[in-house]
């Protein structure tokens, strides 16, 4: 009897409890579709949203909606990621042991460790998701294929020093090429050599020597260059002056040749009119020019002599005196051999 009415006492109603489960139930599944009614994209990132198995991609950053349990969204990267060839980042396993990646043969049979950093990012985030399982694996493989065939095509010291460029470019190129048949959805951005040495330290250190030689030849034929572009200016300088020099020269000797000639033409006029006045006033110049002190003297009529000091006064006589001289000469000379 008093068991009985304890538990009415204590009792919950039967109608109660349940309606508060349901209430309970209802919140929780309108928490869970509220939940997985929305989503967000971020500035790096884009979505793919799955409908009944149709993939579409939503680009635009910011708060998006989608139907609960009937959409799925797939969030990408498309930020720019990388990985490494050939060697090991800090942490991923042991730095000293050797990776067979990186061990590589030339062209002319000489092995070779190569390290290559890639870096890629998702174009097309439907493709990335749905047309293969492992798209950065794969591009890892064709990467590793395409370093390797281009390797292989150059010789040692290429690798190791002048063709490194050369060598990038090609295999980027290589790489693209195969990424457009392939049709995954990630582009290549880069692919840069990180380093690349020889197998053993003793090849290394010859290696080095070699490119230290070369770097001392640079070095030599830079400062030759130097020294050549400094010099060629003033050479050039130099040679302007001789010819400027050599042409006024030249310009020098015409005009003395010239008046040389004119005086020549001159005096043979002069020897032409009057010969023995000419020749004695040839005779006394070149006197003069040999003994520039001689004196002079002439002997006249009746035994007469007269000294003519300097010579010059008697040599640049005007020719007027001296034709007249000459003409009086030659009435007495005529008349005595009358």
């Amino acid at each position: 009897m008093f068991g009985k009415n304890r538990e009415k006492k204590i009792g919950v109603p039967k109608g109660k409890s349940l309606t508060a489960v349901k209430i309970v139930l209802a919140l929780a599944v309108f928490g869970v579709l509220i939940g997985n009614s929305y989503y967000s994209i971020q500035e790096e990132e884009q979505a793919v949203v799955c409908t009944f198995g149709s993939p579409k991609a939503v680009t635009t950053p910011g708060l998006h909606f989608k139907v609960p349990f009937v959409q799925n969204v797939t969030k990408v990267n498309t930020t720019i990621q990388g990985f490494n060839i050939g060697y090991r980042q800090e942490g991923e396993g042991d730095p000293y042991e050797e990776i067979e990646d990186a061990l590589m043969i030339t062209s002319d049979y000489n092995f070779i460790y190569v390290d290559f950093y890639a870096e890629y990012r998702v174009t097309d985030p439907v493709k990335a998701l749905y047309a293969s399982e492992n798209p950065a694996l794969i591009l890892k493989n064709i990467a590793q294929n395409c370093i390797r065939t281009t390797i292989g095509s150059y010789s040692v010291d290429s690798v190791l020093t002048t063709g490194k460029n050369e060598i990038q470019s090609n295999i980027k190129q290589m790489i693209l090429d195969k990424l457009e048949t392939y049709d995954i959805g990630i582009q290549l951005v880069n692919i840069t050599i990180q380093d690349a040495t020889p197998p053993t330290a003793e090849v290394e250190n010859a290696f080095k020597e070699v490119e230290t030689a070369k770097q001392g030849k640079e070095t030599a034929l830079n400062n030759a260059n130097k020294y050549r572009n400094e010099q060629i200016p003033n050479a050039e300088a130099e040679s302007d002056k001789i010819l400027q020099d050599a042409e006024a020269r030249k310009q020098e000797r015409i005009n003395e040749a010239n008046g040389q000639a004119a005086r020549f033409n001159s005096m043979y006029q002069e020897y032409a009119k009057y010969p023995e006045v000419t020749k004695k006033r040839m005779f006394y110049e070149a006197i003069e020019d040999v003994l520039p002190d001689v004196k002079v003297v002439i002997e006249g009529e009746g035994g007469k002599t007269s000294t003519m000091l300097p010579l010059d006064s008697f040599v640049t006589q005007e020719p007027s005196s001296i034709e007249g001289k000459a003409d009086a000469e030659d009435i007495e000379k005529e008349d005595s051999e009358e």
